[in-house]
């Protein structure tokens, strides 16, 4: 098999008609440009190039050899072509991974974009956390990633993975009507030492980060419901089950018999939208991560 950059070489050579232009029209130097020049004439068997006066010129082997690197090369062009095509043009199978909360609120406005921009886009969405959607978009199973990070405890993202991050958000704490600090508009987390707890399904990053917020409160949780709703938790809250941390994001029309509370210390997480190292040009993954910002200027501060 002959080096690529042999046959350009000697493409070079034949085309300028020296090494020294050869050299200087690949931006190399002319003894680069024979050191190639020498290794193909050994791996080809035969001789390539005779002088002639000041110049060279091709010998009958080397002349065959000229023709296949033009069209060698010309392949190659053709291939970097299609493959700058392939990044600018959006259509296919695009696979997205989101939290619950972004299917709900950030995706919808930014599928809408994406099908109105680019209806050859073939969108496919799928509901996960962070430690399922991530090795899945790392093993090429899906295509991009939107998760939650909270500053308290840190979503731990694998190499390879690129993230964008959309924005801020926070949570805070919903309490029944009737609790004796319904009425204040801050509390002390520490305080709330006398509900049952409404957690996400058992076992995921939000439990996780449930307990590990009320235990940094040097709080025990008893956790009398997983479910996997906001809305369904604040329906709950509404019946006096228990107290929950909500999201403003995922947050919707509070039910009657809730009080929402901002909370101390404030309870901050980021949304991120995460792909392959590397995917992040190409069309699709590019689309999606631009629809998934515009989408999310509508929370920022929010």
């Amino acid at each position: 098999m002959f080096s690529v950059d042999r046959m350009r070489a000697l493409h070079a050579v034949a085309q300028h008609g020296s090494v020294a232009r050869a050299a200087a029209a690949l931006h190399v130097t002319p003894s680069g440009v024979s050191q190639q020049l020498a290794k193909l004439e050994r791996e080809a068997g035969l001789a390539l190039l005779e002088p002639r006066g000041r110049t060279v010129r091709l010998t009958r082997a080397g002349q065959v050899l000229v023709g296949h690197a033009e069209r060698v090369l010309a392949q190659l062009a053709e291939a970097r072509t299609d493959l700058e095509r392939l990044r600018e043009d959006v259509f296919g199978p695009l696979r997205i991974g989101s939290i619950a909360t972004c299917v709900h609120a950030l995706l919808p406005p930014a599928l809408a974009a994406l099908t109105e921009q680019h209806p050859r886009l073939n969108v496919t969405l799928g509901e996960g956390e962070a430690e399922q959607t991530l090795p899945k978009v790392l093993a090429g199973d899906l295509d991009v990633a939107v998760f939650e990070s909270w500053a308290d405890r840190p979503t731990v993202v694998p190499a390879g993975i690129t993230q964008v991050t959309l924005f801020s958000d926070v949570a805070d704490l919903a309490l029944p009507a009737g609790h004796r600090l319904a009425h204040r508009r801050t509390v002390d987390l520490s305080e709330v030492d006398d509900v049952s707890w409404i957690s996400w399904t058992g076992r995921s990053g939000c439990y996780e980060w449930l307990v590990h917020v009320l235990r940094s409160q040097d709080l025990e949780p008893r956790i009398s419901c997983t479910i996997g709703s906001y809305v369904t938790q604040l329906a709950l809250v509404a019946g006096n089950v228990g107290a929950a941390l909500v999201p403003r994001l995922a947050r919707g029309p509070v039910p009657d018999g809730v009080r929402m509370l901002a909370t101390r210390p404030v309870l901050n997480r980021t949304i991120i939208a995460a792909c392959r190292s590397g995917e992040e040009a190409h069309g699709g993954v590019r689309a999606a991560l631009e629809a998934l910002s515009e989408a999310s200027a509508t929370y920022v501060n929010h």
